[in-house]
């Protein structure tokens, strides 16, 4: 049972150094500079269409094993928007890109993207609610922290800046920090040792975050 800052605080310190390293990745600053090379953003959204899936069904777990009311409203509707919100979003940039969402669909999942969703899915499933928590607020927060650092940044490439808007949007800050929120509350109503495996999900998600950045940079296939 840890304060509700005092965790957030630790789990950001978990992190922070994955996050640093995402930001001198040369994937972002090509998107802030606008050199980064467009099969590596078409590899990166692509692969971000397939993992979103995933990533809105371990949300429905979320809102499955939630204690609290308004938390399993909360993952049931991030489910249903990160769906809806991504698949606008990816359409248009796929469309940009001179593709389709349905022939993206046909490009197969590549290693780095599924051992990410399974390493989610296995959280969800076999893990608590804590767990399930931890695993899948990287995904929120580091975005939301890449998308503020990109925009004030800037960048000239139109189709990397709607991008960076879309995540650093105020609306999602304020879905970020509701997670963040309930993650603060899993804290406070767990033992230290849930505490303790809520943190290492949060850091083993973190660390793939970083993994997807680079697996588009490199135009990962599967090598056999």
């Amino acid at each position: 049972m840890t304060d509700g800052n005092q965790f957030k605080a630790a789990l950001w310190s978990d992190i922070e150094h994955i996050y640093q390293a995402i930001l001198a990745h040369p994937f972002i600053t090509g998107l802030a500079d606008g050199t980064l090379p467009r099969p590596a953003f078409q590899h990166f959204i692509t692969q971000d269409a397939h993992y979103l899936r995933d990533y809105a069904r371990v949300l429905t777990l979320c809102a499955t094993k939630a204690a609290h009311e308004e938390d399993v409203a909360m993952f049931a509707s991030h489910s249903a928007g990160a769906v809806a919100a991504e698949q606008e979003l990816h359409a248009w940039l796929l469309a940009e890109l001179g593709t389709t969402a349905d022939d993206a669909a046909d490009v197969p999942v590549m290693p780095t993207t599924l051992a990410y969703t399974s390493y989610l899915m296995a959280s969800a499933y076999r893990g608590s609610y804590a767990e399930a928590v931890g695993a899948v607020l990287p995904c929120y927060w580091l975005y939301a922290r890449v998308g503020t650092h990109l925009r004030a940044a800037g960048s000239p490439d139109p189709l990397y800046a709607r991008w960076i808007e879309a995540y650093a949007d105020p609306s999602f800050q304020d879905v970020t920090n509701e997670v963040l929120t309930a993650a603060a509350r899993v804290a406070w109503e767990s033992s230290a040792g849930m505490e303790i495996l809520m943190r290492q999900r949060s850091l083993g998600a973190a660390r793939y975050e970083y993994l997807f950045w680079d697996a588009a940079w490199r135009l990962e296939e599967w090598p056999v």
